[in-house]
């Protein structure tokens, strides 16, 4: 440990090497930030203005989108800069900081999709008593308890990465602060760090996911039971919605978590990396606005009402 150099400032590897593509890389992960603002920030916008979505499966959606707002805006500005720049050098601390950040969203995100399966099974499972169990209160009370549980997890392995060294020469294998390609260029013993990936991956993302997907089971039964072929159509689309986040989020997780320190198959890691970090919150929305009948409705009474007040203003004008 004497003969190594301690280092304070860590390197990125990025997306590519190749300085042609950086700028058409910027641009496009420009694009995709952006469509994810928007399309996060107008999702949130009709859930506020419209009194028709102002049920508390439009409050989780919500809510979801400011995460996955925030959850986009932990990695990608900071990749841009980079792919702008080509400065890639970034602090420990920095790095550290982000990878709070990180954990902290995308726990918020695990246990909000679980928490929306649970509203679903209740809506159409148990229609008559959904708001005595679904009220305001319980679902701000949910929120409340993800937002603490999330921040008091990932301060597990913030704390256990503050007591690392790094002083290996190489680059961090990632266009952000990731942690398995972090504790890759430790010179420290992570064995502590590697359990947690796993005992707390294992506890906090396949519990999650058995809590999501097993009341798919008695809702598709129920489903096939219901007469009304509108009814029936109406609450497979929601739930068919809620079930393609679920598996996109998942399968890119898993496979970025539980993959990424055992090899090193960097270019499969960043892959999958930039899918899990930067294209899961767009499609969030997507795919809640292309498959939801209630949002689409909303949308284009929303427009149709800004067109009219345009109108008339011009008109007086």
């Amino acid at each position: 440990m004497e003969n190594q150099t301690i280092v304070y400032m860590l390197v990125l590897s990025g997306l590519s090497d190749l300085p042609s593509l950086q700028l058409p890389l910027f641009l496009v992960f420009l694009l995709i930030y952006l469509m994810t603002l928007i399309g996060n920030l107008l999702i949130l916008l009709l859930v506020i203005t419209d009194s028709h979505l102002h049920t508390p499966m439009y409050f989780f959606l919500g809510t979801l989108a400011c995460v996955d707002i925030s959850y986009s805006s932990v990695t990608v500005p900071r990749m841009l800069f980079d792919l702008i720049t080509q400065k890639m050098e970034i602090s420990v601390r920095a790095c550290i900081t982000q990878i709070y950040f990180f954990f902290f969203f995308c726990t918020l995100e695990v246990f909000l999709l679980a928490v929306m399966s649970c509203d679903r099974y209740i809506a159409i499972c148990r229609p008559l008593h959904y708001m005595q169990i679904m009220n305001w209160n319980i679902c701000v009370q949910l929120v409340s308890i993800i937002l603490v549980f999330g921040a008091l997890f990932c301060m597990l392995h913030i704390i256990f990465l503050t007591k690392l060294t790094f002083c290996r020469t190489g680059d961090l294998q990632s266009f952000f602060c990731d942690l398995p390609q972090l504790l890759q260029v430790s010179c420290s013993d992570t064995f502590i760090n590697v359990l947690l990936i796993y005992l707390l991956g294992t506890l906090f993302g396949v519990g999650p996911f058995g809590v999501t997907f097993y009341p798919y089971i008695i809702i598709i039964t129920a489903l096939l039971k219901i007469p009304s072929k509108h009814m029936r159509s109406k609450a497979f689309s929601t739930c068919s919605s809620h079930l393609t986040v679920v598996f996109i989020f998942y399968s890119t997780i898993f496979f970025n978590y539980f993959r990424s320190y055992a090899n090193d198959h960097y270019t499969e890691d960043k892959a999958a990396s930039v899918f899990y970090a930067v294209l899961t919150p767009i499609l969030n929305p997507l795919i809640y606005s292309l498959r939801n009948q209630e949002l689409k409705s909303s949308l284009r009474k929303t427009l149709l009402r800004l067109k009219i007040q345009t109108g008339q203003n011009n008109y007086n004008g």
